[in-house]
Order: structure tokens, then C-alpha cells, then sequence
């Protein structure tokens, strides 16, 4: 751990202007909701951003995880279908769920055991990785962007030159500092709703609110937006909270599409049973319930049905045709129904390819 926080600190940049603010002799990092407050010496929350002389130093020149993953994976399923996304993530985080997925890379700071190491790139590196490999998409992922944002922009910024779509899988815990500073460079969101409580979102180390509000400005500035709620047994699986959950997302838009995925055992929460198909079918009915016109049953590839494709809302034709992450067909005509030609929200492509590209795969990138 002392050895991995001398990289870090040694293999770190200059945080965006964007996302500091000198305030009371001490920088107040605006990089995500928790707003913290650095005097001089000292690091946030997330541990990875810290005050050195005066300076807000923060994660750059470094992934922690890069590969070629199915765009499905992410979930983004209204993107580029059948597609590859190049996916590079960091360290850390600024959130401690205990039933967290990818804590080998979020929870490397908190944990001993954790076993991610950080690589040592330049942006160009990154952005050649998804070239080389034909990668349309570019996604900041497996750690929380929001922490890494002025390196996510960096390589962005890189990647926009050479034509790519970028994207976030955040747990949406952001500031408005931060969404705006992402603004000309992410245009893609998978964000996180890990609950409709108060109580539970601070025992995950954040608050419910600020998720809220970044999922309703994300759809004001017109960004693709899928949200994804792990359903966890005991904790989030109750009518109630997942038709909260629901409610809520029909309100900023019916046609964000909700994925409702399996848990599986993992980090601290080993004591807990899977997800079953019979949960996601509830969920997936409260989600219709709701109004919302795309909700995916996911994690448990075979076993919900027919609920991991997409149907036209408005003639029910199938559109797209999954199993897991592998795209068997697709029928979309740009972005409408080949049917009845309804306008289908998403981020399609003109033409989508005979083959689905990728076939499921997750690929490792070595630099």
C-alpha cells in the first residue's frame, strides 16, 4: 500500500482549473459531489487527489485496466450494437460499497489485499489502443471516472480528433463543475442508481440526491444516458424501492433505458444469495410498471427470457436480438424501426454491420 501511494503521488498532473477552487487557505476539489475540502499534505476522499505545495495533484499517465470489452458489457445497449469499446480505468474511488463488482481497482486504496497495479501510458497510447483495434467507442470505467476526470479528458480529447465516442460508467455521484468540465468530451453515461434510501447511500459513502440530480442535468444537456441498478438481495430488491427507482427515471425521460442486473457474492457481502431470474422479473415489471419504454434484465445471460433485447415501443418488432453480451442480431435501419419506422433514442449507427463485431469477447490490452 505505502509503495502504491509513493507511485501514485510520484506518477500524478495538475488538476483541471476547472475542478479547483482555493478557498479558506486550503483547494476545495470539485472533481465529484463530495466537494472536499484539501489542506496542504492532506488527500480526499477518494484518496488519489492531494495537496501538494499549494497544488491540487491528481491521477495522470497511468491505467490501472485497459481492454477491448463488448459495448454490451458497459451496459450501453442503445450504442453502436455488437460494437467493441476500448475500456481503461484507474484507481479508486470515491464510494465503499461493500458488494462492489470491481474492487480489485475502486477499493486498491482502502484494501491490502487488492491486487490492481497501475501501467504506465500516455493518452496517445490509450487512444492508439482503440484505433489499432477498430474500437468506435472509448469508456472510462472499473474505478470511478468522476475521480479521474482531468486524465479522462486528456485522452478524450485525443480521442474526439480520431473520430471515437467517449463515455463514463460512473456512480453518477458527480458536481456540476465536473459534468460541465465533461461536457465537449463524454457524450455517453452509464450511471449507477445503487438505491432509492438516504441511509443506504451513506453507508455506501455518498447521498442520494446529487446522484438524482446529475442523472436529470445529464438528460438536460441531451447525453446518452442508461442507468444500471445491481439488485442485492436484503438491500435495494423491496417493490418499493425498485418501483422508487423506476418512478423516478420515468419522470426525467420513459425512454432511458434501466438495466436491472444480478448480484453475485463478492468483496464483503459474501454471505448474501445471487440474484435470481424471478428477482430481475420483478424488477422488470415495476420498470414497465412505470411507464419506462426499455428496461433489460441483465448478468444472468439465458435465463430472463427475451429480456436482454429490444423492442420497438411502438409496433413491438425486435430490433436487436442478446444473449449476454454477445448481439445475435440487429435489425435497426440507422435509428428507426425497420417495421414501422418509429425513431428508436440511442446513438446507432448508419448502418449497423451484417456481423455483430466483437462476438462477446474481452480482450486485454497490453501497451
Amino acid at each position: 500500500m505505502t509503495n502504491l501511494k509513493q507511485f501514485l503521488e510520484e506518477h500524478s498532473m495538475p488538476a483541471a482549473p476547472e475542478l479547483v477552487v482555493e478557498e479558506d487557505g486550503a483547494l476545495r476539489c470539485v472533481a465529484c459531489a463530495n466537494r472536499c475540502l484539501i489542506r496542504e499534505g492532506q488527500s480526499g476522499i477518494c484518496q488519489v487527489r492531494f495537496n501538494r505545495e499549494g497544488e491540487l495533484r491528481v491521477p495522470g499517465g497511468y491505467v490501472a485496466g485497459l481492454q477491448v470489452d463488448p459495448i454490451e458489457k458497459k451496459p450501453l445497449f442503445h450504442v453502436f450494437p455488437g460494437s467493441d469499446a476500448l475500456s481503461f480505468g484507474m484507481l479508486s474511488c470515491n464510494f465503499h460499497c461493500p458488494f462492489c463488482q470491481n474492487w480489485l481497482s475502486s477499493q486498491v486504496m482502502r484494501e491490502d489485499y487488492s491486487v490492481a497495479q497501475p501501467h504506465l501510458c500516455t493518452a496517445e497510447q490509450v487512444v492508439a489502443a482503440a484505433t489499432d483495434r477498430g474500437a468506435p467507442v472509448m469508456v472510462s470505467t472499473y474505478n470511478e471516472p468522476l475521480i479521474t476526470s482531468d486524465w479522462a479528458v486528456e485522452v478524450f480529447a485525443r480521442a474526439r480528433e480520431k473520430d471515437l465516442v467517449c463515455g463514463y460508467v460512473s456512480n453518477g455521484y458527480a458536481s456540476p463543475e465536473v459534468i460541465e468540465f465533461l461536457r465537449p468530451y463524454v457524450k455517453l453515461y452509464s450511471i449507477d442508481l445503487k438505491c432509492f434510501d438516504e441511509d443506504n447511500y451513506r453507508w455506501l459513502g455518498g447521498s442520494l440526491k446529487p446522484v438524482l440530480e446529475t442523472i436529470e442535468r445529464l438528460k438536460t444537456l441531451q447525453s446518452w444516458v442508461e442507468v444500471v441498478t445491481l439488485v442485492v438481495p436484503g438491500f435495494n430488491d423491496s417493490a418499493e424501492e425498485l418501483g422508487a427507482i423506476a418512478k423516478f427515471i420515468a419522470g426525467v425521460s420513459p425512454d432511458i433505458p434501466w438495466h436491472v442486473t444480478a448480484f453475485h457474492p463478492d468483496y464483503k457481502m459474501t454471505d448474501v444469495r445471487r440474484t435470481t431470474a424471478q428477482d430481475l422479473d420483478r424488477a422488470y415489471g415495476l420498470g414497465k410498471g412505470a411507464g419506462l419504454r426499455f428496461v433489460y434484465s441483465g448478468n444472468l445471460p439465458g435465463n430472463v427470457g427475451e429480456r436482454e433485447n429490444t423492442y420497438c415501443p411502438s409496433c413491438n418488432a425486435l430490433l436487436v436480438e442478446r444473449r449476454g453480451f454477445f448481439v445475435t442480431q440487429n435489425r435497426m435501419r440507422a435509428n428507426q424501426c425497420p417495421e414501422c419506422n418509429a425513431t428508436i433514442p440511442g446513438v446507432w449507427e448508419d448502418e449497423p454491420p451484417r456481423k455483430a463485431r466483437g462476438r462477446g469477447r474481452v480482450r486485454a490490452v497490453e501497451l
